[in-house]
């Protein structure tokens, strides 16, 4: 009798784990299916212009998050690739050496379409444009600025910024520019404009004129609010949490999500680990920096904090990235087992702020971004190549093929639209 109980009890845990696999299985082929079929756009990705050569370049499986055999691996359609430049003096000389940052920058996206791979990917600067290139097979760039710091004092730098190709671009970032207030200021609660400077009020209104999108993911809360006041047209965060679920300054709170709502913008939740679960992240952090640390001394690269990385000038701190890249790549392994002792964040902590953000403010108003090459990444999605994983956590949450496609892209496409037809009626006045 022991017997058969035994061998009844090793029948259904048996036939338990056979349903698990099957039910896995017809998940994955669901997600994939969708996957397909809908427009998956990342508003957010860095470059660092050192992998946009002949010898080194996009075509190519490099060690960053981002290229374009790993945007094939994980079916990601479009790579918005940002023009960055840390905040630096107020003065000329930082206003003239960040414009010319921004130009490296510009210079380097251009040479990856027309003359790295053209056959691989297009520039795309409309919604028109991204559905033709996607529908040709091909991969998609995009343009955002992130700090408005590089157009200096000169307005007339935003249409150049714009004829570039650049259809979005934040006001400030890790500190106040000439634009507007960073969201570093609540710290100590200074501020230097309180909210925009007079100067950032008429470039708001000179975006609105050409038809680039304003992105509030970096400003103060006082800015983003003038903002909202000021703009003729939707904003954009490319790349923000949820304040409530992760109580960090780059976060928005309910008051900033509910006005997206209102004005019809998007927010575009990012997988970096510390704007989606700071404790956790603090946890793995501690452990991993240890083998980081270990490995970096084994490859005779030193370790820098932070505040001493971002006060590199531009072109050391990319190439501290790209060595300190090299270095995780490294490590990868040993961080892999730390996993079994504590837990890093995931793409389903991820998805909470996707969650959460769709029941306040509606699905319209939600996308997707993961600040790679700038810090991004999180547990399931640490490279482009990883990027089903999220339709997959989507899919078993019971998000619909149209909530999908909302999310990963149809959201944003709508905003563009949004702010072309807002600039054409300006431009008629």
């Amino acid at each position: 009798m022991k017997l058969n109980l035994l061998s009844l009890a090793l029948i259904f845990t048996g036939n338990l784990v056979l349903a698990q696999q099957n039910s896995d299985e017809a998940l994955l082929e669901k997600a994939k299916e969708i996957h397909e079929n809908v427009i998956t756009i990342d508003t957010h990705a860095d470059i660092n212009i050192n992998n946009f050569t002949e010898e080194r370049n996009y075509t190519m499986d490099l060690e960053n998050q981002v290229t374009l055999p790993k945007m094939e691996a994980g079916g990601l359609d479009v790579a918005w690739f940002i023009v960055y430049t840390g905040q630096d003096e107020l003065t000329d000389e930082g206003f003239k050496n960040a414009y010319e940052n921004a130009i490296s920058k510009f210079d380097a996206i251009h040479k990856l379409v027309k003359n790295f791979a053209p056959d691989q990917i297009g520039l795309a600067t409309n919604s028109e444009e991204v559905r033709k290139l996607t529908s040709e097979g091909k991969k998609v760039a995009m343009i955002g600025v992130e700090n408005g710091y590089s157009i200096g004092k000169d307005i007339e730098n935003v249409e150049k910024f714009y004829d570039l190709g650049a259809r979005y671009m934040s006001l400030s970032h890790q500190g106040h520019s000439q634009l507007s207030d960073s969201n570093t200021g609540e710290k100590n609660d200074e501020w230097l404009h309180n909210g925009l400077s007079d100067l950032g009020k008429e470039v708001i209104a000179e975006m609105n004129r050409l038809g680039m999108m304003i992105d509030v993911s970096h400003p103060s809360k006082e800015a983003i609010k003038q903002m909202f006041e000021i703009s003729k047209a939707p904003l954009i965060a490319s790349h923000s949490s949820a304040r409530e679920l992760c109580n960090h300054s780059r976060n928005l709170d309910d008051e900033l999500l509910l006005l997206f709502k209102e004005h019809g913008g998007v927010v575009q939740t990012v997988a970096f680990s510390a704007y989606v679960n700071t404790e956790k992240t603090q946890a793995f952090n501690e452990a991993s920096s240890k083998v980081y640390e270990k490995k970096a001394k084994e490859m005779s690269f030193e370790v820098l904090p932070r505040d001493s990385v971002r006060a590199l000038s531009n072109e050391d701190r990319n190439a501290y990235y790209a060595d300190f890249q090299k270095v995780r790549s490294a490590a990868a392994p040993e961080v892999e087992l730390l996993k079994e002792e504590i837990e890093p964040v995931g793409v389903s902590d991820f998805v909470d702020h996707i969650d959460y953000m769709v029941d306040l403010i509606g699905i319209e108003h939600v996308g997707i971004s993961s600040d790679f090459d700038g810090g991004g990444g999180i547990d399931g999605w640490q490279d482009a190549s990883e990027t089903l994983n999220i339709t997959k956590e989507l899919v078993k949450r019971g998000y619909t093929e149209e909530e999908i496609a909302k999310l990963w892209g149809e959201n944003l496409l709508r905003v563009m639209d949004k702010v072309d037809a807002v600039a054409a009626e300006l431009q008629k006045a």
